[in-house]
C-alpha cells in the first residue's frame, strides 16, 4: 500500500472517529438532558403512563337550621367517565354515546364532542343515581358477553361520587343556594362557605400494565377523602315556615311581582328567617318555576333569545332580594330621622307643627299625602300620621351635616357585611346623596325616605338598633361551624358595630312607634297582648312610575323587644299602601312567631273582650259536671251516655268565651259536620254571629282595636266541611287612616 493510500485511510479513520465521538457526545448529552435537566418531566410522564390516578370526591358538609334539622346534605352517588383513546371504531363510539345519552339524559351532540377527544379521561357526569349506574353496568356486562375481547370495561368507567340533597326543596332556597356539577357552591350559603363545606378529596392510585389496563389491587393505594365541616344556621325552621307561608299567600292575594321579608333577633343580629318570593326548588335549580315566566318563554320563537331569557329568569329566581336589591324605604325611614332629631335635641315630644297639606322647598311644592293636611300635630302624631311636610321641616332643622352623620351611623353608606354573597354596595350619588352634593331639595326628600335607596337588610338592621337601645349590630346567618364529630370549630359572637343613639332616645322612639301601630298608619300590624312597634312605608319605584313597594318594619314587644321584622311587597296590584298591604302580613307573622317563641302576652283591659279563652278538660266528667265547669260556653251534647268520652274543640284550645263546645257521650256517635261560612268583609260582631249560627267557634286575629275593621282572611276556606265546634281563625284589618307615603 502506497503512502497516498495510507494517508487516505488515516483521514477516513479520523473522520469516522470524529463521527463516533460526536454521536457519543450527542448520546451523552441526550442522557444528561433526559436524566438530569428534564428528568422530572419525563418521570411524571412515565408515572402517568404507568399509574391510574382517580379522584375520590369528599362528602360536603351538612347544613342545619338552628334546631339542628338537616336542610342540606350530601349522599353517595357515582361519577361516570370515558377513555376516548381506547374507543375501537366509529360504530362503537355511536353506540356508547347513544347509551349514555339515553341513560343520563345528556344530549348526544355534547357527548359526541367528548367522545372524539384524544384523551385517557373525560368526565361525562357526576352525581349519578344508583339506578342510572346499574343501567350502565348492565350495558358493559352485555357488551362484554357479546364479545369477550371487547375493551368496553376499559372505555367506560364508574367511580364513587357524592350528590347534594335538600330535604325541604324550596325551603330558604335563596339563602341556602346550591352547588354545581363539580360540587362547588354557586349561590347563597353554599357559595359563601364553600371552602368550609368542601372536604379534601381522596385518591385511588393504581398501577397499569403495558396494555394500559388496571393491575391487581395489590398495586393500588388509596388515600381516604375527608368530609367538609358542617354549618349550623341562625335560621329557625318554624319562623322561616311562617315567613314563607305568609309571603307566598301575599303574592297570591296582591298579585305582586315579588315579596320579601326578614325576621331578626334584635339583641344579636342573628337572622331567624329570611326569604324572597317567588323562589325555586334547590334540588332542581335550573328549572324555571314561575308559570307566568314559563308562558312568556314559550312565546319566544328564536332559540338563542329564548335561551338567553331563560338564563335571566334563572338568575332572577336565585336572587336573594333582601340583600341584593335596593329600594326607596319611604316613610319607614322616618324612624331614623326622628331618632337623629331627638338625639341632637332639635325636636322633643312637645314639638308641634301645623300641616296645611304642602310645604315649599326651594322652587318646588312638596305635598302631604293627606289632601288639606293634618292640621296641628305633635311629634308623635307626625310619625303616626306619616306627615311629609313635618318631616321635611325636621330634616331641615337637622341640617345636612347632622342628617348625613346619622345616615352614616345607622349603616346606610356601607354594607352590613352579613355572611351571604352578593350584598349590594352603597354608592355615593348613585344609591344615596353624598354630603358634598346634598342640597336643600335632596335633604328634604331624603327626610321622608325618597330619592335614595337602601337594601332590606340595611333597613331592618337600622330599625333593630332602635329596638335594642341604640346599638347597631352586624347581622349574621351562620351560628357555628362543626367538625365531622360535631365539635364546635368556630362560634359566631354578636358584633356591636357602634352606638348610634342613646338608650333614652331609642326608648322614646320605640314608644312613638308603638303608637304608630296602636292608633296610627300601622294599626293593621297590631297584635293583641304584644305591643308591636313599627312604621309603614309606601314608595314609588325609581324609573318605574306607577309601580310601588309597600313595606312595614318594626319590632315586638315594644317595651322589651325580642324580634324585628321587615316585610316588603313589590309591585302589588290595586291597593299599594304599606299600611294596607304590608302591615297585616307583618302582624300575622309576629303573632305566630312570638307565640312560638313563648313570649308571654301582656293584655290591656281593653283587649280582654276580644281575646280567646282556653277550653277546659271535660273528658271523663259527667255531662252535668262538664256543664258546670264550662258554664261560660255553649254546650252541645251528642249521644245518650252520661259521661263525656270526647270533646270538640279539644282541651286547651283557644276559643272566645261564649263559644261552642261539643260533648260526645258515645264513642260510636257520628261526628256532625257543617259548612264553613264566608267571613270575608264581615265585622267582628257579624263574624261571631255567623260562626255561632253554624255551631262553630271563631278566633279573632289582626286588627281588633280599631274602627272600620273587616275580615279579609280565614284559616279554613268558605264552603269546606268541618266538624261542629271547630275553631276558625278570622283575620281583620282596617282601611281607615292607614295611608302613608
Amino acid at each position: 500500500m502506497n503512502s497516498r493510500s495510507l494517508k487516505q485511510l488515516s483521514v477516513r479513520a479520523t473522520v469516522a472517529l470524529w463521527i463516533i465521538f460526536l454521536a457519543f457526545a450527542v448520546c451523552i448529552g441526550s442522557l444528561v438532558r433526559v436524566a438530569i435537566i428534564d428528568g422530572e418531566e419525563y418521570k411524571l410522564k412515565a408515572e402517568k403512563n404507568q399509574l391510574l390516578d382517580t379522584k375520590v370526591s369528599a362528602g360536603r358538609g351538612t347544613i342545619y337550621d338552628a334546631n339542628m334539622n338537616v336542610i342540606a346534605k350530601s349522599a353517595s352517588a357515582w361519577l361516570v367517565y370515558i377513555v376516548p383513546s381506547k374507543i375501537e371504531s366509529d360504530e362503537q363510539r355511536k353506540q356508547i354515546v347513544s347509551m349514555l345519552s339515553e341513560t343520563l339524559k345528556i344530549d348526544e351532540e355534547t357527548l359526541t364532542q367528548k367522545a372524539n377527544r384524544d384523551s385517557n379521561y373525560v368526565k361525562i357526569a357526576g352525581e349519578v343515581e344508583e339506578e342510572q349506574k346499574n343501567k350502565i353496568q348492565d350495558y358493559i356486562k352485555q357488551e362484554t358477553k357479546k364479545n369477550k375481547k371487547s375493551k368496553i370495561n376499559e372505555i367506560i368507567g364508574i367511580d364513587p361520587d357524592t350528590k347534594r340533597y335538600y330535604p325541604y326543596s324550596n325551603f330558604a332556597s335563596t339563602i341556602i343556594g346550591f352547588v354545581n356539577s363539580d360540587d362547588e357552591g354557586t349561590a347563597g350559603i353554599e357559595k359563601k362557605y364553600n371552602s368550609e363545606l368542601t372536604g379534601i378529596s381522596g385518591r385511588i392510585i393504581a398501577a397499569k400494565n403495558a396494555r394500559q389496563s388496571k393491575m391487581a389491587s395489590e398495586y393500588e393505594t388509596m388515600f381516604a377523602a375527608q368530609e367538609g365541616s358542617n354549618l349550623v344556621l341562625t335560621i329557625n325552621e318554624v319562623v322561616q315556615y311562617y315567613l314563607e307561608q305568609s309571603l307566598n299567600q301575599a303574592i297570591t292575594d296582591t298579585g305582586a311581582k315579588y315579596a320579601y321579608g326578614i325576621v331578626m333577633d334584635v339583641d344579636t343580629g342573628a337572622i331567624l328567617g329570611m326569604t324572597s318570593k317567588p323562589d325555586f326548588d334547590l334540588n332542581s335549580p335550573n328549572t324555571v318555576f314561575s308559570e307566568s315566566v314559563l308562558e312568556d318563554l314559550e312565546k319566544i320563537e328564536n332559540e338563542e333569545e329564548k335561551k338567553k331569557e331563560k338564563q335571566n329568569a334563572l338568575f332572577a329566581q336565585w336572587r336573594n332580594r333582601t340583600i341584593s336589591d335596593t329600594y326607596e324605604p319611604g316613610s319607614v325611614f322616618k324612624t331614623v330621622v326622628v331618632s337623629a332629631a331627638l338625639e341632637e335635641g332639635v325636636v322633643d315630644l312637645n314639638t308641634k307643627y301645623t300641616c296645611t297639606g304642602s310645604i315649599r322647598v326651594a322652587d318646588r311644592t312638596q305635598n302631604c299625602w293627606k289632601l288639606g293636611g293634618h292640621g296641628t300635630e305633635t311629634l308623635t302624631e307626625g310619625l303616626m300620621n306619616s306627615c311629609n311636610p313635618f318631616f321635611i321641616t325636621i330634616g331641615q332643622r337637622l341640617g345636612k351635616e347632622k342628617f348625613y352623620k346619622y345616615f352614616e351611623a345607622f349603616g346606610f353608606t356601607e354594607k352590613t357585611n352579613i355572611d351571604l354573597p352578593a350584598e349590594s354596595v352603597p354608592v355615593p350619588d348613585v344609591t344615596y346623596h353624598s354630603l358634598e352634593k346634598m342640597g336643600i331639595s335632596e335633604l328634604s326628600s331624603s327626610s321622608f325616605g325618597q330619592t335614595f335607596q337602601v337594601s332590606p337588610i340595611q333597613m331592618i338592621t337600622a330599625v333593630s338598633a332602635i329596638a335594642n337601645g341604640g346599638k347597631l349590630m352586624q347581622p349574621y346567618i351562620v351560628d357555628s361551624i362543626l367538625d365531622t364529630d360535631g365539635n364546635v370549630v368556630k362560634k359566631t359572637n354578636p358584633v356591636v358595630k357602634r352606638q348610634v343613639i342613646s338608650e333614652k332616645t331609642a326608648s322614646t322612639v320605640a314608644g312613638m312607634m308603638e303608637k304608630v301601630v296602636s292608633i296610627g298608619t300601622g294599626k293593621n300590624a297590631y297584635v293583641a297582648g304584644y305591643h308591636v312597634a313599627g312604621k309603614t312605608g309606601t314608595s314609588e319605584k325609581l324609573n318605574h312610575k306607577g309601580f310601588y313597594i309597600a313595606s312595614f318594619a318594626g319590632f315586638a314587644p315594644a317595651d322589651n323587644p325580642e324580634i324585628a321584622i321587615l316585610i316588603a311587597i313589590d309591585e302589588p296590584e290595586g291597593a299599594h299602601g304599606g299600611g294596607v298591604v304590608a302591615a297585616p302580613i307583618a302582624g300575622e307573622i309576629l303573632e305566630k312567631v312570638l307565640t312560638y317563641l313563648n313570649v308571654e302576652p301582656q293584655y290591656e283591659d281593653s283587649e280582654m273582650k276580644n281575646i280567646s279563652s282556653t277550653t277546659p278538660q271535660l273528658v271523663g266528667k259527667t255531662v252535668e259536671q262538664a256543664k258546670q265547669i264550662a258554664s261560660n260556653y255553649k254546650i252541645k251534647v251528642i249521644g245518650g251516655g252520661k259521661e263525656v268520652v270526647s270533646q270538640t274543640p279539644a282541651a286547651s284550645s283557644q276559643i272566645r268565651t261564649g263559644g261552642v263546645i261539643v260533648l260526645y257521650t258515645d264513642e260510636t256517635a257520628a261526628k256532625q259536620t257543617v259548612e264553613v261560612p264566608d267571613f270575608n268583609g264581615m265585622t267582628m260582631s257579624q263574624a261571631n254571629s255567623a260562626a255561632n249560627r253554624e255551631g262553630l267557634n271563631v278566633r279573632f286575629s289582626g286588627t281588633t282595636n280599631s274602627s272600620g275593621v273587616n275580615a279579609y282572611k280565614q284559616s279554613v276556606e268558605a264552603g269546606n266541611k268541618v266538624e261542629i265546634g271547630s275553631v276558625i281563625t278570622v283575620y281583620f284589618k282596617t282601611s281607615v287612616n292607614v295611608e302613608d307615603n
